[in-house]
């Protein structure tokens, strides 16, 4: 059984939850997010949706992890179903510069000069309405049109959202990683489905552990979409497995988080060229 768990205050709060809930759920593959849910008022709300087992409550758990009282948790069971795929339906399509993303039931809506991805996200994260995803989409456009990588890394692929717009918008192979199986299926699905299953190799991964990644490395550009703990710990990881003069593309960050992950790349070596905010999200453009 899935249960949402959620505490209810300012932006600022609801920011600083998330910061210390992230952490530790990630392992666990947790959907955690920040929701405006009274804009008069400017109440916010932080929720993680956690697995509990029948007759349990995590309640606890979520309450330490955000450094709560126990009583301020909400909660509400839900039911164990395919959102992504129940909504997407509904969801409208996308631009993200040249980029247009949409559902199979959108497709009269691509027109001439649009670099159209179709994306039936299942149970993977991305399907581009995300203010995360159309940053990658449009910086990615921005950096492919100024030079064409040789060699391109989508790390946390999700639904190869990314890898799908750079093999179309270069003609280039990318290798695509994600830590989830699910999200690998799906992943090579869309691919596939999108024309350029030759082009995305989707691989399972943790971070960059991964003998495929090795072997293809060193990357002109390296795109990752996960969060900002993650990415501050890989840092080295992504030096390392850059080439000279190298760029990298960084979403997933919150702009409360947007310094420190700044600061953990510049750490390595690499140069804060560009951040593009979209709502409360940001996107890095660094450069080795």
């Amino acid at each position: 059984m899935q249960v949402r768990y959620y505490v209810k205050g300012t932006k600022l709060e609801a920011e600083a939850w998330y910061a210390a809930i992230e952490p530790v759920f990630e392992d666990e593959g947790a959907p955690i997010a920040i929701t405006e849910i009274d804009e008069a008022n400017a109440v916010f709300e932080t929720a993680a949706y956690l697995d509990v087992p029948e007759g349990g409550d995590r309640a606890g758990d979520f309450a330490r992890a955000a450094g709560v009282p126990v009583e301020r948790v909400g909660r509400e069971a839900i039911e164990n179903k395919d959102w992504m795929a129940e909504v997407l339906a509904g969801l409208k399509p996308v631009r993200a510069g040249r980029f247009l993303v949409h559902g199979a039931h959108d497709r009269d809506a691509v027109a001439e000069g649009d670099i159209a991805i179709e994306i039936e996200a299942g149970m993977a994260f991305g399907t581009g309405h995300h203010g995360t995803t159309a940053g990658c989409l449009t910086l990615i456009e921005e950096e492919v049109s100024r030079r064409l990588p040789r060699s391109t890394l989508d790390l946390g692929t999700g639904s190869a959202v990314l890898a799908i717009g750079l093999a179309k918008l270069g003609g280039m192979a990318v290798l695509a990683t994600d830590i989830d199986p699910v999200a690998v299926e799906v992943a090579r699905q869309n691919a596939a489905a999108n024309g350029v299953g030759t082009l995305v190799e989707v691989v399972e991964a943790v971070g960059f552990a991964s003998a495929r990644v090795e072997e293809r490395a060193p990357y002109d550009l390296i795109v990752a979409n996960v969060l900002a703990g993650p990415l501050k710990e890989m840092a080295p990881d992504f030096a390392r497995h850059l080439a000279p003069q190298g760029r990298v593309i960084l979403s997933g960050i919150l702009d409360s988080q947007h310094d420190g992950v700044v600061e953990a790349f510049v750490a390595e070596g690499l140069k804060h060229e560009k951040t593009l905010p979209i709502g409360e999200w940001v996107t890095l453009l660094l450069r080795g």
